[in-house]
């Protein structure tokens, strides 16, 4: 197997503690009518396509004109965007600094809406540690559609066998496979540490 020299982070639940229930649950004494809202009407679904490079404006405006009764909720996931990143996951971004002390290639591959990755790029120091980024937002397509990481290999000029790509989400990770990279799916930090070791990419802690 080719030594791999670039690791590629998935920015949302990998490094970033992104759920809208923590903004919803502010909204929501029911947690039950709470996941109702989300399952019906800001919807995973209607989210991707605001990742796909959609305005929200427009979105949000739609959607309050179908479910007028729901304008508060709705305006809420554009007006109160932030609130749905409880912060930084710690110990991956421990990994992160771990890595780029190896001098490994580092860069993010992330499904996100280019309003609000633009908005969120100052609010976090690490994203300005990567050599570079592709923005589904700003590409206008998505994972784990083959066509974004292919992209990334053109424009970053990698070799997918050398490249790891990090991604909570099985689909991605499947994607990323497809295309010749290799991949891991994330789930905590202290796995992924374990992860990074085995491939060699970080002496054990």
């Amino acid at each position: 197997m080719p030594k791999i020299d670039t690791v590629i982070f998935d920015v949302g639940n990998v490094l970033l503690d992104w759920n809208p229930r923590h903004l919803y649950r502010k909204l929501f004494d029911d947690e039950e009518r709470m996941e109702w809202f989300l399952a019906n009407i800001c919807t995973s679904a209607w989210n991707l396509e605001l990742d796909r490079g959609g305005a929200f404006a427009e979105a949000v405006r739609e959607l309050v004109l179908r479910h007028p009764e729901w304008e508060r909720e709705i305006r809420a996931f554009d007006e109160r965007w932030h609130e749905m990143i409880a912060g930084e996951i710690a110990g991956s971004i421990e990994l992160l600094a771990r890595l780029k002390r190896r001098e490994v290639g580092l860069f993010a591959l992330t499904n996100f809406s280019r309003e609000k990755y633009d908005a969120t790029f100052p609010r976090y120091p690490f994203l300005r540690e990567f050599d570079g980024v592709v923005v589904s937002g700003h590409e206008g397509v998505l994972k784990p559609d083959a066509a974004i990481f292919r992209l990334f290999l053109e424009r970053y000029r990698r070799q997918a066998p050398r490249c790891l790509f990090i991604d909570d989400s099985p689909r991605n990770v499947a994607g990323a496979i497809q295309v010749g990279m290799e991949a891991v799916q994330f789930t905590d930090a202290a796995s992924l540490a374990r992860d990074l070791e085995k491939l060699g990419l970080l002496e054990p802690a």
